[in-house]
């Protein structure tokens, strides 16, 4: 696939996000941008259907890589998955739509006209970073998706998709829903101030960031999250391009459970800064050293903890180690891949940070600031949008 498909494919960076959001409770923080809420009791939409079936049936592939996982997130429940879409003919397919079904019901959960499809989907080869509205023959794609549930609406055990092309349908086979075991993990900062930026929004690289590696397309950070911390609205008090500035900087960083260390690298150069003036890194990015100073801990059912960007000098573990939850392993930095000082965390299939699935996880619990001076206490959830998150003092 064209390499414009995978725009910031590479890039574990942070760049200057947006102020943390405030809200009178959890639940009224908005979804990410590409999420579609499903509300309790909402009215039921027939799902598109057709009088006369056509011969050969539409040969288009259908898949999606990596099952869904109902994930509690900041007051509501979220499935995030790709479609990977495959046009074995040799015409054209126009997408004129996409309904999302609930197991063998006969109603749409959710309906994207072309306009709202052509935003979550990005064709390879397609100059437009909103995909196109078409498949030439032999052209693939991937559609991303995000279903927000409120608090009360079920969520069913199985989807389905259905795509409206001109004239006939598309059917994908079933999909589950709780593919993957949830880790629920301890802290893996201290303190409050902080905002998991570049979450799972269309506008985050991270989300968008599909990656081929070993001959896969792969997507490890579909749940990875930057952590920055600001005060007065900015990450920096002083000179922009001075690492110290940030007040994420030097901050501990926790071993969010127990586990072996299978990966620890410490000693590459913090990165000057990005700055309207420009970036270039301390030294040349590679596969090896995207995610400069790392740790990764080994979690239960294969998945692994990744840590990135750490302060040079400051990784306090080695590989074979045996650490617990709430150790020091490092400080905050701005190595390999980062434009801005942060931590960027994730859990994945394997220890490669690129190469890899990103599972979802669950922190056991943490504050959400919710007006100036209030906080509202959450428990097992993973922090879905720009809100402000206390983890607790050391």
């Amino acid at each position: 696939m064209s390499a414009r498909l995978f725009a910031h494919a590479a890039c574990l960076c942070s760049f200057f996000g947006a102020s943390p959001l405030l809200a009178a409770t959890a639940a009224d923080l908005p979804p990410p941008r590409g999420c579609d809420v499903i509300a309790a009791g909402a009215p039921a939409r027939a799902a598109t259907t057709v009088q006369t079936t056509v011969f050969p049936p539409p040969q288009l592939d259908m898949r999606t890589p990596l099952e869904p996982t109902v994930l509690a997130g900041t007051g509501r429940n979220y499935l995030l998955y790709e479609l990977h879409l495959h046009n074995f003919s040799d015409e054209a397919m126009t997408l004129r739509g996409l309904e999302v079904l609930a197991g063998s019901e006969r109603q749409a959960l959710l309906a994207l006209t072309a306009a709202q499809l052509r935003q979550r989907v990005r064709v390879a080869g397609a100059s437009s970073e909103e995909g196109a509205a078409q498949l030439a023959g032999g052209q693939g794609a991937v559609v991303y998706l995000c279903l927000a549930f409120d608090a009360s609406a079920a969520v069913p055990a199985t989807l389905r998709h259905r795509l409206l092309l001109d004239g006939a349908l598309a059917d994908g086979p079933p999909i589950g829903t709780r593919h993957t075991p949830l880790a629920v993990l301890g802290r893996p900062l201290q303190g409050t101030g902080w905002t998991a930026d570049n979450g799972p929004s269309i506008d985050s690289h991270h989300r968008m960031g599909v990656f081929v590696a070993g001959g896969m397309a792969q997507l490890a950070r579909r749940y990875a999250l930057d952590w920055k911390k600001y005060r007065d609205g900015s990450m920096f008090a002083g000179d922009a391009r001075d690492v110290r500035s940030y007040h994420a900087y030097g901050e501990n960083v926790l071993a969010v459970a127990d586990g072996e260390i299978v990966q620890a690298r410490d000693g590459m150069p913090d990165n000057i800064p990005r700055t309207p003036a420009g970036f270039t890194p301390a030294v040349p990015i590679s596969m090896e050293n995207v995610a400069g100073n790392v740790v990764t801990i080994a979690l239960a059912n294969g998945q692994f903890a990744q840590y990135a960007h750490l302060q040079p000098g400051s990784v306090q573990v080695k590989t074979g180690q045996r650490v617990r939850r709430g150790q020091l392993l490092g400080r905050v930095g701005n190595s390999g891949d980062a434009r801005v000082p942060h931590l960027h965390f994730q859990v994945a299939s394997n220890p490669d940070i690129l190469a890899s699935e990103g599972l979802p996880f669950l922190f056991d619990q943490y504050r959400l600031k919710v007006a100036e001076n209030a906080w509202e206490a959450r428990a097992r959830e993973y922090p879905i949008g720009d809100g402000v998150i206390d983890f607790g003092t050391p």
